[in-house]
Parts: structure tokens; C-alpha cells; sequence
């Protein structure tokens, strides 16, 4: 019998032809996504939300003269904050997980916090820094060094200006004063805008389509928010609290600025035309400007507001307001750093991830994991579990952990590059061979979180009902939130981290009834 033999340069390229051959099968083959699903946000709208949180910074003469709305006449020279560091500021908000920061830039009484040249009411006429400063200049510095976005608030209504009241002439004075700040201070990622105005006051007409359309050219890429959008909208409140249905989608024509429909704007709209998003402000003490007499909210009173603004498709502005001083106070810093970590000891663990992850069906079929369940624990909304089209009785995700686990808090997310989808779902866990379902819920968007009842499983199924089309699950998380005794006691337990991370994973494991 003759051997043939095959050098092994030879059986290598055959392999490398072979794998080639099959690549290329692979590829002519795959699936593509689905088509989105109108309307979607743009691509400032996506990096907006994100961040999930802003950073409010109210501050001016208010705060020196313990007032929340100022007059437009307090001398200027009262504005002298001494210690003025926002470096301070953009640290606090970067540890606390802030994405952003939106300053002041003038308030009401029409004081601004830059040298405006089309005003002398003004840090020019301060005592601060001999009229040299320019607090605009140092937060946005501040901003960028700690990789922070930076917003500018400029009121429309300002008390001081003789003009205001002359329409054609203020929106001209308010216009260039907007030139200034977006021309000068580099990026902006939002332009903050409200309708507010005092009762009594003169009769003002404000050119909102024009100043949206110079706020574009300028800032291309800044979202701008007012009562109405253009590109995100006011939730309706200022409790940072949003309905349990929140729709991205709106019809911007049906608000308007000043006069806002609060349930509206609180639900959006399924049938909308517009991608508008919603913000909850918010702040951490009862005003909006540092009052000494005044403190702020606990951190499990902001976790709350987490989970009804964030935890609702919406971005959170927090304001935390800097003391006269010019820093954010320490009680302040102390709340957020508390904050922070109530938020991590509950979402460091992910409990999906231990789990063996199948669906109803998968777009494309088992042989293409691209779009396979196994995406819904992967970060981010980019990759996401799509399901066959043309589903009829409704999808479901289904999750078998190995054994029985405790769990009281659900996080969904769609892939809203994609459109938002779901209309309603719920959640089940499996005992006795039967599904009960234990939460129901309706949008979700960009994140939507769920507290129940602690209960212990070891299946359970996500059951979407209704969606405007084949829904997009980006992420789907489980977790074990500590009740608000043991979050407190873990706030104070001062060991260090792995300790504190060793004594919390084995209560996640010990815990079984627990509730709140």
C-alpha cells in the first residue's frame, strides 16, 4: 500500500481554505437586524440619556442674600464667594456618577456669572476677584478636566434688563447673550430653558424657535431642554418623580413652554411623532439655592428618586447647590458619597448572570447567537435579544439560576437606538410546576427598575404582553436590594472594600424573606 504524505504547509492552507470557505457561508448567511422603529433619538439624544444624571448648579447672589428668586436689584458686589472652587464641584459630581454639569449661568434676577460685554450686572461688578473672574470659564475647565459634559442654564426671564418687556429688543439682548456663552466656553452638551416668570410681570413674547435654531448652529451637538423640548422635555414636576408609564415618544406641538400639560409631559405619548425624552429636576435641600438653615435629603430618600426618574426612562438632574462659600457643603458630599453607594451595593451583582438564559424564539434561529438571549446580560444597548418576527402569543425570556435565589429588585432596558417598544409585561417566578407572576409593568425605554417583595426562585420568565413591534431587550438585571435597615448599617460599616463586598454577597445568599 503507497502513503501519500502532506507536508504541513499544505494541510494548513487547506484548513485556511476551509475556514475561509465557511466564513464566508457564515457571513452570506447571517441575519440582519430588525428595521427600527420610528421614532428614534439622535445621536446627542442617546449620549444624553446615557448619562443617566446631571449635576444642577444653582448659584449667584441668591445665594448671599438667602433669597430663591432675586429682585434684579441687589448690589453686585455682594457676590464674593471666597473659596470658590469648582474643581470641588466637578469632583463631587464625578464620584457621586454624574455625567454632567449644568451651571447657572444667570438666573432671574439676570445676574450673570460670565463678563457678559452686553451687561454690566455682572461678575465684572463684583468684589470677586476684583471684577477679573469668570465662574462660566472655571466650570467649564473644571468640567473637562474630570471628563464631565458641561450645560449652561440662561433664563429667559430676567428682572434686570431694561429691555425686557420690548419683545423684538430683548430677544435680540437674550440672543446675543446666548452667542457668548456657546461661542466662548467650548462644548456644550445641553442648553437648559424654562418658561418661568413671576406673576404681574411685563407682557414678553419669547422667540423660542429662533433661539433653538442659533443654539443648533452653534452647538450642533447639545440637547436643548424646555417644557416642550426640542430634544428633551420637562417630566412635569420638580419632585424628580416620573410617571410609571413614560413614553420617549411626544408630539412637541401639543405643549408649549410656560404652559405645560403635567400628565402629558409626566407619560408622553405611544402615538407621538417626536423622540422628546423627559428630565426630572430636582434638588437635594428644599430650594434650589444654598440656604443655611436648610439640608439635604437622606440618601435612601435620593435613591427613591433614582428609581422613579432613571428608573423610569428619564435622565435625573440633581441640584446640589454650592454655599456661600463657594463649595458644595460637606453634609452635601456626604449624602451623595451615601447615595453612590446604596446604588452599588444592590447593582454590583448581577444575579441574571449566573443564569442558564433561553427565549420564546431568536431572530434568526439557535445558529445565530447574535441576536440569542445570552445579549440581555451584556452592558450597554447596542447589543440586544431579538425575537423571530411575526411572533403572535407574545415573547419571554426565560432564566434558570440552578438553584433557589432571593431577589427584589427587576432592571430592564431596550435597545432605544432601535425605537421604544414594549407596551406591557410582567415578571413570574415558577413554584409547584406554576407560574405567579409577581410584578407587572408597562414602558420600559432606556432603563426601567422594579422593586417587589423580596421572593426566592430558582426560575423565573420575563413575559412581554404588548410592544408597538418586535421588542428589543437590550439588558435585563436581578438583584437583591438590602431593606433600608441593613443599607444604613452597611453605609456605616468603615472596613474596607472587599470586607464590606464579602459581608454583603454572603447575606445575598443567607437572605431569603426579606422586605421593606
Amino acid at each position: 500500500m503507497m502513503r501519500i504524505s502532506t507536508p504541513n504547509s499544505s494541510l494548513s492552507l487547506l484548513f485556511l481554505s476551509l475556514n475561509l470557505l465557511l466564513h464566508l457561508f457564515a457571513s452570506c448567511s447571517a441575519i440582519p437586524p430588525p428595521l427600527p422603529l420610528l421614532p428614534i433619538p439622535s445621536a446627542s439624544q442617546l449620549s444624553w440619556q446615557l448619562g443617566e444624571s446631571t449635576m444642577f448648579l444653582h448659584f449667584g447672589p441668591n445665594t448671599f442674600t438667602d433669597s430663591e428668586w432675586g429682585t434684579g436689584h441687589c448690589d453686585p458686589s455682594i457676590f464674593n464667594p471666597v473659596a470658590l472652587d469648582p474643581k470641588q464641584w466637578a469632583r463631587v459630581a464625578k464620584d457621586a456618577g454624574f455625567s454632567r454639569l449644568i451651571i447657572t449661568a444667570k438666573h432671574h434676577d439676570g445676574f450673570c456669572l460670565w463678563p457678559s460685554s452686553l451687561t454690566d450686572y455682572s461678575v465684572r461688578s463684583s468684589k470677586w476677584r476684583n471684577g477679573t473672574g469668570d465662574v462660566v470659564s472655571e466650570v467649564a475647565e473644571a468640567a473637562k478636566e474630570m471628563g464631565l459634559g458641561l450645560g449652561l442654564y440662561l433664563s429667559p426671564w430676567d428682572r434686570h434688563e431694561s429691555s425686557y418687556g420690548r419683545t423684538l429688543e430683548y430677544n435680540e439682548f437674550f440672543l446675543g447673550q446666548m452667542t457668548e456663552l456657546l461661542s466662548n466656553y467650548g462644548e456644550i452638551k445641553e442648553v437648559w430653558l424654562d418658561g418661568a416668570k413671576g406673576e404681574g410681570e411685563k407682557d414678553m413674547e419669547y422667540k423660542f424657535e429662533e433661539w433653538f435654531h442659533v443654539i443648533h448652529q452653534l452647538q450642533p451637538g447639545a440637547v436643548i431642554f424646555s417644557d416642550a423640548g426640542p430634544d428633551c422635555r420637562w417630566v412635569g414636576d420638580e419632585g424628580g418623580v416620573a410617571g410609571s408609564t413614560c413614553w420617549s415618544l411626544f408630539n412637541a406641538s401639543s405643549d408649549t413652554i410656560g404652559h405645560t400639560d403635567y400628565e402629558y409631559s409626566s407619560g408622553g405619548d405611544p402615538h407621538g411623532h417626536d423622540w422628546v425624552p423627559p428630565e426630572c429636576d430636582v434638588s437635594i435641600r428644599p430650594g434650589w439655592f444654598w440656604h443655611s438653615s436648610e439640608h439635604p435629603k437622606s440618601a435612601l430618600e435620593l435613591l427613591d428618586i433614582y428609581y422613579k426618574s432613571v428608573g423610569r426612562n428619564c435622565l435625573l438632574l440633581l441640584n446640589v447647590p454650592p454655599n456661600s462659600s463657594g463649595l458644595i457643603s460637606d453634609e452635601d458630599v456626604q449624602v451623595l458619597h451615601d447615595f453612590m453607594k446604596l446604588r452599588h451595593e444592590t447593582f454590583s451583582l448581577n444575579l441574571a448572570e449566573t443564569a442558564t438564559i433561553t427565549a420564546s424564539s431568536t431572530r434568526g434561529g439557535l445558529n445565530d447567537p447574535k441576536f440569542g438571549p445570552s445579549q440581555v446580560i451584556k452592558e450597554g444597548i447596542y447589543s440586544y435579544w431579538a425575537p423571530e418576527e411575526g411572533a403572535k402569543d407574545g415573547w419571554a425570556l426565560y432564566f434558570d439560576f440552578g438553584r433557589p435565589l432571593s431577589f427584589n429588585v427587576l432592571q430592564l432596558q431596550e435597545a432605544i437606538h432601535m425605537g421604544q417598544r414594549v407596551i406591557k409585561y410582567h415578571l413570574d417566578v415558577q413554584k409547584d410546576g406554576e407560574w405567579e407572576t409577581i410584578v407587572n409593568g408597562t414602558t420600559v425605554g432606556y432603563k426601567r427598575l422594579q422593586r417587589f417583595q423580596a421572593v426566592e426562585s430558582q426560575v423565573l420568565r420575563l413575559s412581554i404582553k404588548k410592544s408597538r413591534a418586535d421588542p428589543l431587550i437590550s439588558f435585563l438585571g436581578i438583584y437583591l436590594e438590602p431593606p433600608p435597615a441593613i443599607g444604613l448599617e452597611l453605609l456605616n460599616f468603615n472596613s474596607n472594600h472587599q470586607a464590606r463586598h464579602v459581608r454583603l454577597r454572603d447575606w445575598f445568599w443567607n437572605a431569603s424573606k426579606a422586605s421593606f
